[in-house]
C-alpha cells in the first residue's frame, strides 16, 4: 500500500470516529436515534474478515474433524424462517378463507398454522429481540425503540451506543482522534443463531431487526431495523421546492429552498456533519438540475456525473461521495425523484444510505459480506428502516411513489434471501421483511371508510393495496416452498399484528392535568423532549411508545418520589386512575389495561423497563406529541396522518401469525418459542435462560412430505386448529 493510499486510510478511519458526535432525529414510530460511527473499526479488521469469510470452508472442516457431523441429532438438514413483520392475523384468515392467499393455505394444511403470542409491549424491536434469544423483555434489555436518560431525561435509541474517541491529535483546523469510538449493542441475551454457530451449524441472518451493529457468530449477517443512514438518523429524507410556502419543518426529512434560473436549479446534497473539524459543520455536495425545454425531464449532476431525471420516476441507486478534506470519501447510496418543474420546481432524495461496498458503520458480519451481497446482486438499502413512511405522511411523497420504493426494496430483499437458499444448504435461513410492516402503517385507513386520516390525507387507493400487498407475500413463500426439501422446516411468522390508529392519548398532557406532571411557573404548555417541565415537582412522565416512568429519587437526577413502597403506592395509584380511560367525545375506553412491570415476567434488566406500560385499546395510541415529550392541547385527539395502523397497544390485541410446515404442539405459541424449536430441531438443548419452549413434537418424523400442490383453502379448513398435545 502506497503511503498516500496509507494516509487516506487513516484520514476516513480518523473522520468518522469524529462522526461518532450524536446526530440527534427524531423520526417516529417505527423509528429513533442513531450514531454515525468510523471506518476505523472496519479498516483495522478488513483482512481479518476476508481471512475469515475465505477460511470459512476449511475451519468448519476442521469443526467436523474435531467435533463430529454436527448435524447427527438433528430432525432436519435446514430451517428457513421468513418474517413478515406486522402480518395482521384476522387479515391473513380472512383473505385466506376468500382463496386468495392458496399457497398460505397449502403451508397451513401441510403443517399447522396459529395466532402467535407477541411480547409486553408489542413493540417491534421489542418483539424481535425476544424471537432471537427465546426470552422475554426483561432478559434481553429491549422495551421500545427508544430509552432515556435518567440523568438528563432525554430519549436515547435502545439498541444500540457509539462512545467518543478519547484522544484526538489537534492539526489546524482539524482534530483527529487517535483512538476509536466503542461501538456498542444493547441489546442483551444470545441470538440462536450464535448458539448454533458455536456447534458448526452454519446460518445466514438477513435484515433481523436489532441487530445492529453486525456481531460476530459463525455465520452470515446482514443487520436490520435500527442500522441507520449516512448522517447517524434513522432516516432523513430531503425534500426540494421552489414554493416558499412549503418551506417548513419536516418531521422525518429536511426542506431545502430552490429558485429556478432560466432552466437551472442549483443547490446541494446534504451530507453528514463534518466532525473532524474542531467547529463541526455539514458537509455539503453541490448539485446542479438543467430542466428540459418542457419540462417534463431533468438532467441532474452531483458527484461527477450526470444522472437523467424523469417526472415522477425514482432513479436507480446513485452512489456518490462526500468529500469533507484531508483527502476523505464518505460514500452513501441515494434515489432522486423529480416530483414536478412548474409552476415550482420539486424534488425529493432519498435518506443516504450506507453504501454496502465501502460500509462506515458494521452492517453485516463479516464485514466483507455487504460488499458480497453488492457485487453479486447490485446496490441496494442499507438503511434499516427503509420505507419511507414520513415522506407519505408529510405529503412529499404519493401514495405510488411509496408504494414503488417499498417494493423496489422488497425486491432487493428477495434477491438476496434467494442467494442465501442456494448457498446455505444446511443450517438456518433467516428473512425479515419490512414490507408487510410499513405499508400496513401507512394504507390500513382504507379499512375504514370514516377513518379520521381520510379527511386529510392523499386518499387514492383502496384496499385493494392491502390485498394486493398480501397476494404478493403469499406468491413469494409459493417460491420459497418450492426451492425447499423435504428434510427443511418453514416458518413464516409476524411479530405481531395490526389496528386501526384513530386517536391519539397525549399521555403526558394527562399526566399534566392530573397532578403528576408540573410545567414551570407562568407555563400552560412545553416544548419537545420537557423542555419547561418542573422535574423538581413532578411525580411522574411519559416517554417513547408505551412507556411511563416514575420520576423516582436516588435513579432519574432529579426525582423526588422515594423508592420502595412510595413508588409502589403510586404505580397503583397511576394503574387505578389510567386502566379504563374514557374518551368522553367518542365515548370509548382508550386504555385496555395498564401493565406494573413487577408483575411480568423478571430478568437481569427489569430495572431498565419503563415503570408502566400502556395498553391502548384498539383504535387508540400514544400521540405524536407525547411520543416526544410535548405536553399541552388536548388529552384526545384525532390521528389525521397517513400512518392510520399501529400496534403499539395492548398485546392481547395485535397477536402475529405462525404457519409452520410441520404441525404443532400447541395452539397457543409465543414468539419466544420460536429460539427453542429451532434449536431443538437440530438436536440441541436450550440454553435455561430461555422462556420458550420447542413447538415441534419429539414425534414428528425428520423427513416431512414434499409441499403439496398450491389449492385453495375452503371454509372448512381454515376452521381446523392445529391438535394440542401440552
Amino acid at each position: 500500500m502506497s503511503k498516500k493510499s496509507v494516509f487516506r486510510a487513516l484520514a476516513l478511519s480518523g473522520l468518522l470516529i469524529a462522526l461518532s458526535t450524536p446526530a440527534w432525529a427524531y423520526i417516529g414510530p417505527g423509528a429513533g436515534f442513531a450514531f454515525l460511527s468510523s471506518f476505523l473499526v472496519f479498516f483495522l479488521t478488513f483482512f481479518l474478515a476476508v481471512f475469515s469469510f475465505l477460511s470459512w470452508p476449511i475451519r468448519m472442516l476442521f469443526r467436523v474433524f474435531k467435533g463430529g457431523n454436527p448435524y447427527r441429532k438433528s430432525r432436519i438438514d435446514r430451517a428457513v424462517i421468513i418474517g413478515l413483520d406486522g402480518l395482521e392475523p384476522t387479515l391473513v384468515e380472512r383473505y385466506m378463507n376468500e382463496g386468495l392467499l392458496p399457497n398460505l393455505a397449502a403451508l397451513k394444511k401441510e403443517g399447522a398454522y396459529a395466532r402467535l403470542q407477541t411480547t409486553t409491549p408489542a413493540i417491534s424491536p421489542v418483539a424481535w429481540s425476544s424471537f432471537m434469544t427465546g426470552a422475554h423483555p426483561a432478559k434481553h434489555n429491549i422495551y421500545d425503540f427508544l430509552s432515556r436518560d435518567p440523568r438528563t431525561y432525554l430519549p436515547d435509541l435502545s439498541s444500540a451506543r457509539i462512545g467518543r474517541p478519547r484522544r484526538t491529535l489537534s492539526v489546524g483546523k482539524y482534530a483527529i482522534p487517535l483512538s476509536k469510538p466503542v461501538i456498542q449493542g444493547l441489546r442483551k441475551s444470545v441470538p440462536f443463531w450464535k448458539i448454533l454457530g458455536d456447534k458448526g451449524i452454519f446460518s445466514t441472518i438477513l435484515r433481523v431487526p436489532i441487530t445492529f451493529p453486525a456481531e460476530p457468530f459463525r455465520g452470515h449477517l446482514l443487520s436490520g431495523m435500527c442500522a441507520p443512514d449516512l448522517k447517524g438518523s434513522q432516516g432523513t429524507f430531503s425534500f426540494y421546492t421552489s414554493d416558499p410556502e412549503k418551506i417548513q419543518k419536516r418531521e422525518g426529512g429536511i426542506a431545502i429552498p430552490v429558485k429556478i434560473e432560466g432552466d437551472t436549479v442549483t443547490t446541494f446534497l446534504s451530507g453528514p456533519e463534518n466532525s473532524l473539524l474542531k467547529k463541526p459543520e455539514e458537509v455539503r455536495l453541490p448539485l446542479k438540475i438543467k430542466l428540459s425545454s418542457d419540462r417534463a425531464s431533468a438532467a441532474l449532476q452531483v458527484d461527477g456525473r450526470k444522472i437523467p431525471l424523469r417526472k415522477g420516476a425514482l432513479t436507480p441507486w446513485v452512489r456518490i461521495a462526500f468529500k469533507p478534506g484531508l483527502g476523505v470519501k464518505v460514500r452513501a447510496l441515494c434515489k432522486f425523484l423529480l416530483l414536478q418543474t412548474e409552476p415550482h420546481f420539486e424534488m425529493y432524495v432519498t435518506p443516504l444510505n450506507i453504501d454496502p461496498e465501502k460500509p462506515a458503520l458494521p452492517i453485516s458480519h463479516p464485514f466483507i459480506y455487504s460488499l458480497y451481497l453488492s457485487k453479486l446482486l447490485g446496490p441496494f438499502v442499507t438503511l434499516g428502516e427503509a420505507n419511507d413512511t414520513w415522506a407519505l405522511n408529510e405529503g412529499v411523497l404519493d401514495e405510488q411513489a411509496f408504494l414503488d420504493l417499498a417494493y423496489a426494496h422488497h425486491a432487493e430483499w428477495e434477491a438476496m434471501l434467494g442467494n442465501a437458499l442456494k448457498k446455505t444448504r444446511r443450517g438456518l435461513v433467516v428473512c425479515v421483511f419490512e414490507t408487510t410492516d410499513s405499508i400496513s402503517h401507512m394504507f390500513l385507513r382504507y379499512l375504514e371508510k370514516d377513518h379520521p386520516s381520510r379527511r386529510s390525507a392523499a386518499t387514492k387507493m383502496s384496499e385493494d393495496v392491502l390485498r394486493d400487498l398480501f397476494k404478493k407475500m403469499d406468491g413469494m413463500i409459493g417460491r420459497i416452498r418450492a426451492a425447499l426439501g423435504p428434510r427443511s422446516l418453514l416458518l413464516v411468522m409476524s411479530d405481531h399484528g395490526f389496528k386501526s390508529f384513530r386517536r391519539g392519548v397525549n399521555l403526558n398532557t394527562w399526566l399534566c392535568r392530573s397532578g403528576y406532571m408540573v410545567l414551570k411557573e407562568g407555563k400552560t404548555s412545553s416544548e419537545e423532549w420537557f423542555k419547561d417541565v418542573d422535574w423538581t415537582r413532578t411525580k411522574a412522565y411519559g416517554l417513547g411508545l408505551g412507556g411511563l416512568y416514575i420520576n423516582q429519587k436516588g435513579r432519574e437526577s432529579r426525582g423526588i418520589v422515594e423508592p420502595g413502597e412510595e413508588t409502589k403506592r403510586l404505580k397503583q395509584e397511576l394503574i387505578g386512575r389510567l386502566n379504563g380511560l374514557r374518551d368522553e367525545e367518542k365515548r370509548e375506553i382508550a386504555v385496555s389495561r395498564v401493565y406494573d412491570r413487577d408483575e411480568l415476567p423478571g430478568g437481569p434488566y427489569k430495572e431498565n423497563s419503563p415503570d408502566l406500560i400502556m395498553g391502548y385499546n384498539i383504535g387508540y395510541r400514544v400521540s405524536w406529541d407525547s411520543v416526544t415529550g410535548k405536553v399541552g392541547g388536548e388529552v384526545f385527539e384525532d390521528n389525521v396522518k397517513a400512518w392510520s395502523g399501529d400496534h403499539c397497544i395492548d398485546p392481547v390485541h395485535v397477536p402475529g401469525v405462525l404457519f409452520s410446515s410441520r404441525p404443532l404442539n400447541t395452539a397457543k405459541p409465543a414468539i419466544i418459542d420460536i429460539a427453542p424449536t429451532v434449536l431443538d430441531l437440530f438436536g440441541l438443548t436450550a440454553p435455561a435462560h430461555m422462556d420458550g419452549k420447542p413447538l415441534i413434537p419429539a414425534g414428528i418424523p425428520a423427513t416431512a412430505k414434499p409441499p403439496s400442490a398450491v389449492g385453495k383453502s375452503t371454509p372448512s379448513e381454515s376452521k381446523k386448529k392445529p391438535k394440542r398435545t401440552q
